[in-house]
Order: structure tokens, then C-alpha cells, then sequence
């Protein structure tokens, strides 16, 4: 292997998104260090903070029809039934949830939890509450995805946080996403409320790490006597 090939094998790879932040901050921190040279060294830190952030490392997806995929790195913080917001068109009814939350220094590109056509993809202003806060949900500003899954609709609510101002989500209704592929990102830290269909069973802790694109969030019961076919995407 060259030298160039060993270098890129151990880069992570950055999303465009945030070129534009990263050259912002390097910028920055150099006009700093012109004023005092340990300001320099702060802003080269939060240079580094902010390219991380924005990295986009490929995945390796457990592909299966039985399988709900984690959509966002972060840890469970909730688990159990509430009623989908009104936009998802999921119904009136309570549907079992499971939030992903996601820090300042998780990845946050997002990725789809299950493949299928696109029925829903709607953006709602809002508040910027703390996204910890159970009312985040319903108050804050937020972009809905509805996936039609192969057991049944699957929805994936991202959600602006406390430092969170802007959701990018460049899915719209009608596109046809496979499992794990990316479908939008949330800058600064949040979370990804997760609605799954009725016969899934959560397959995670409150607390537990989730890998975007990895971890398995719920199954049907015969996915658990299988073997995913896995996939780097």
C-alpha cells in the first residue's frame, strides 16, 4: 500500500456540509492568533472539533427486511409509547418510540432505518428547547421522514436542540431510500425519534451506544434466527 493510500484509509471522510464551517474556523483562528497566539491554538482545537463533527465514515449495514437500523450515533434515551406527530400520518394512536440522542461530538449525518419508498418528508418550525426534554418533540423545530418499510411504515423525526439550529434533510416524498443509506443531517447536537411499526420489539437499552447504519434498533421475530447480509455504504 502507497504512503497516499494509507492516508486516505485513515482519514474520515467529511461531508460537504461542513467544508464551509471548517474553512470558517480555521479562518478564524488564525486572524486570533494574529491578535494573541494562544488564541491560535484555541481556535485551532475547535478547527479540529468542528471537522470531526461533520466526519461521514462509511458503515457496515446489517441489511435485512427484519431489521430496524439505528438512524443517528448517539445513546438511547427514551423508550415507549407515544403518538406520532401529526404530519407522519401514523395515526391517533400511541406507537412504540425509541430516541436516539446525539452530543456535540457525535457524528450527525443520519441514515434511513429501513429501505422503501418515501411517503413523508415535512419540515415544522419551532422552538430550541434542550432536545433531552420529552416536550422537545412536539415543541421544537423538526423534519419528518416516513418510510414505507417492508412491515409496515417507519418513522424518523429529526430534532433541533438547545445549540441545534439547522436540520438538513435532502429526502423528499417519493424518493426510494435502501436501509442505511444517508438521508439528512442536524448540525450541533439533537436527536432522532424512531417510530416503528406494530410486531417490531425493541432491541435496545436505555443508556446503550448506537452506531448510525449499524445498531440494531428493533426486529420482527424472525430476524433474530437469521444473519444480515452486511454492506459498506
Amino acid at each position: 500500500m502507497s504512503i497516499a493510500n494509507s492516508i486516505r484509509s485513515a482519514m474520515v471522510p467529511i461531508h460537504k456540509e461542513g467544508y464551509r464551517f471548517i474553512a470558517i474556523f480555521a479562518v478564524v483562528s488564525i486572524l486570533l492568533g494574529f491578535l494573541w497566539q494562544p488564541l491560535f491554538w484555541i481556535g485551532l482545537i475547535l478547527t479540529i472539533w468542528c471537522a470531526l463533527f461533520f466526519r461521514d465514515p462509511e458503515r457496515v449495514v446489517p441489511i435485512s427486511d427484519d431489521l430496524i437500523i439505528s438512524p443517528a450515533d448517539g445513546v438511547i434515551s427514551s423508550i415507549g409509547p407515544f403518538v406520532p406527530p401529526a404530519e407522519l400520518d401514523m395515526g391517533t394512536e400511541p406507537r412504540m418510540r425509541i430516541t436516539v440522542f446525539m452530543n456535540v461530538f457525535n457524528c450527525h449525518v443520519n441514515r434511513a432505518p429501513v429501505r422503501g419508498p418515501v411517503l413523508v418528508s415535512h419540515h415544522k418550525p419551532g422552538k430550541f428547547l434542550s432536545a433531552d426534554l420529552d416536550k422537545a418533540s412536539d415543541e421544537n423545530e423538526r423534519h419528518s421522514v416516513v418510510i414505507d418499510g417492508p412491515h409496515g411504515k417507519v418513522g424518523a423525526v429529526q430534532i433541533a436542540g438547545l445549540v441545534a439550529r439547522r436540520i438538513l434533510c435532502w429526502t423528499n416524498e417519493g424518493d426510494d431510500l435502501g436501509q442505511g443509506e444517508r438521508f439528512g443531517l442536524i448540525r450541533f447536537g439533537s436527536r432522532v425519534d424512531v417510530f416503528i411499526p406494530e410486531g417490531a420489539t425493541p432491541r435496545v437499552a436505555l443508556g446503550q451506544t448506537m452506531i448510525a447504519g449499524e445498531t440494531i434498533l428493533a426486529a420482527h421475530g424472525k430476524a433474530m434466527k437469521t444473519s444480515p447480509t452486511p454492506r459498506t455504504i
